[in-house]
């Protein structure tokens, strides 16, 4: 029997349960950053060293902590399911533990991509990149990261999953940022939608069959059991 095709859409909330620092805090600053001067393509070209310090902070700190159980629990529902990640995380966490087909929104922390053409895209070696290191026609790398204000490359290749899903969970994500949290409208309209988020509202989808209102690690494990032990 084929398996039933399981889209999983994931936000900052399910790295935030290992650990990882997300910007949408109370405050409105990204590691005592404001957003515009680390995350913009103006910030890019006005201060470039910047750019790379604080990503480079980011990338170290990706070295320091682990998958949780919502990561380990997505990877246990390829038992069951033929599983999709979709995230807006640039961490590398849905891999680590072992999800086999991840689509990242918004670029990659552990990747660097060519300022000048966009389609070069590299590894990053360890943690640090400098001002210098350049691709092989001479502009410098940065971090392989979608700025707000540029396009989504993978928007595309994300609406055509969604639009196959057979089941979707949306977790650890308040459907704030677009055009990401559009995606749950291409669901088609017979795929039931599973929420876990503390935060979201005004759900308007009429698809919704189950909403946890709780941390990304505590409620996937109950999402995927009750998936599973339906089939």
């Amino acid at each position: 029997m084929k398996k039933k095709h399981l889209v999983v859409f994931s936000g900052a909330g399910v790295s935030a349960d290992s650990g990882v620092s997300t910007f949408r805090d109370s405050d409105g600053l990204w590691e005592n950053h404001k957003i515009e001067d680390v995350c913009t393509a103006d910030a890019w070209i006005k201060n470039p060293s910047l750019v790379l310090e604080f990503y480079n902070a980011r990338r170290k700190q990706l070295f320091e902590v682990q998958p949780n159980s919502a990561h380990e629990w997505i990877k246990n529902a390829e038992e069951c399911f033929e599983v999709t990640v979709i995230t807006q995380n640039v961490d590398n966490l849905h891999e680590r533990a072992g999800s086999s087909r991840v689509v990242h929104l918004h670029g990659e922390l552990t990747k660097c991509r060519s300022s000048r053409k966009e389609n070069l895209i590299y590894d990053v070696d360890g943690w640090e990149m400098k001002m210098g290191d350049l691709c092989e026609f001479g502009s410098q790398k940065r971090p392989y990261i979608v700025f707000f204000g540029e396009d989504v490359p993978m928007y595309e290749q994300a609406l055509e999953i969604v639009q196959e899903a057979d089941i979707l969970i949306i977790v650890g994500t308040s459907l704030q940022v677009y055009p990401a949290a559009g995606l749950i409208h291409y669901a088609p309209s017979d795929c039931p939608i599973y929420v876990v988020d503390p935060k979201v509202e005004n759900i308007s989808t009429s698809n919704l069959v189950f909403y946890e209102k709780s941390k990304a690690k505590d409620g996937v494990e109950k999402v995927i059991r009750k998936l599973m032990s339906e089939i």
